[in-house]
């Protein structure tokens, strides 16, 4: 959105003519325009009153907006062109905020040593902002009611130069201007012949400003987004959770050994090869073995049992038959008690 702000911080110097004057010119190149009035006195809001009051034909709307300069951000809907009417006395904060929105800024002077001076502080403030020193928001002098019978805009020529400020022209006095924004009209509302010599000084201002208001941005070129084929779906496999053998083939890889139950273990160690054989004799020293046992009557001695290997015995049961089953006479009236109490 373009924005163009009339700064000065004198009072006086024709910012309320110079900023009415270039919203009329947008209205008239069909811009959507807004003045914006940020001056304390509303000078612009009541020359946009006037200007309602008169039936123009054609009628180039002009949006008004009185605002603070607390808000001069802050713009309406609907607006692409923007032209600020700023007050005097603008410096610090409010000079930043008005830099930072506004894409040019004229500053309009009349031929006066209080206008002169007060311009160049505002200049060099200006200077100090970096959007102003990466030229993204130029600036710009315009002579204000400059009598043609003296040589007052070739001294406000010379002291732009100085100060390396761009000069546009100098605007002259006359009551074309007094009576015009009395009735809400500018010199673009009237006929072209009557005001020749005043659109002639407009037309350095015209041409500074209109590179800013008349061209659109435009958009950068959008670069095609090459189309990628898609991948062919590969075929859906189905993986089982287990691998599958064929029958009759021998497990191979890390197989997670199955718990054997204790009947399993029993009854593969009755089945076992050799289960019931007799255990072989442990040799014994001739001065060690026994003599073997004979009756009283004198018959022959009686061998000792024959011990088979059945299923070998755990360290429970071999602790058990050391006290002589005591342990599982306590498992039994554990049992016996509560089924006792059950009852």
């Amino acid at each position: 959105m373009p924005v163009i702000a009339i700064v000065n911080r004198k009072g006086g110097s024709g910012k309320s003519t110079l900023a009415t004057h270039l919203a009329a010119w947008c209205a008239h190149r069909d811009l959507p325009v807004l003045l914006g009035d940020a001056d304390f006195q509303q000078s612009s809001h009541a020359w946009l009153r006037q200007r309602e009051a008169q039936r123009l034909t054609p009628a180039p709307k002009i949006a008004g907006w009185a605002v603070d300069p607390r808000n001069i951000l802050r713009t309406p809907p609907g607006v692409t062109h923007v032209v600020l009417d700023t007050p005097g006395g603008l410096k610090g904060y409010d000079l930043l905020r008005v830099v930072m929105l506004a894409d040019a800024v004229l500053m309009p002077v009349c031929h006066s040593l209080f206008d002169r001076e007060s311009a160049a502080e505002c200049y060099t403030e200006l200077l100090a902002h970096p959007r102003v020193a990466r030229g993204r928001c130029k600036i710009a002098a315009v002579g204000m009611r400059i009598d043609s019978r003296t040589r007052a805009d070739v001294a406000l020529r010379q002291w732009a130069d100085a100060l390396q400020l761009p000069f546009l022209g100098a605007l002259r006095e006359t009551q074309t201007y007094v009576k015009c924004l009395e009735h809400g009209l500018t010199i673009f509302d009237m006929p072209a012949a009557k005001v020749e010599a005043d659109l002639a000084q407009w037309q350095p201002i015209l041409g500074f400003v209109s590179p800013l208001l008349l061209t659109a941005p435009t958009e950068p070129d959008a670069k095609p987004v090459p189309v990628l084929p898609k991948p062919a779906a590969k075929p859906a496999v189905h993986k089982p959770s287990r691998p599958v053998l064929p029958p009759g083939s021998s497990p191979s890889g890390n197989l997670r050994p199955v718990a054997v139950s204790a009947e399993t273990e029993l009854s593969a160690a009755r089945t076992a090869p050799g289960a019931f054989d007799p255990l072989p004799a442990t040799p014994q020293a001739p001065s060690a073995q026994p003599e073997p046992l004979a009756h009283a009557n004198g018959s022959h001695a009686v061998e000792p049992p024959r011990i088979h290997r059945l299923v070998p015995i755990s360290p429970v049961e071999e602790l058990d038959s050391h006290f002589g089953g005591l342990t599982t006479r306590i498992g039994r009236w554990l049992e016996s008690l509560s089924v006792k109490r059950a009852r």
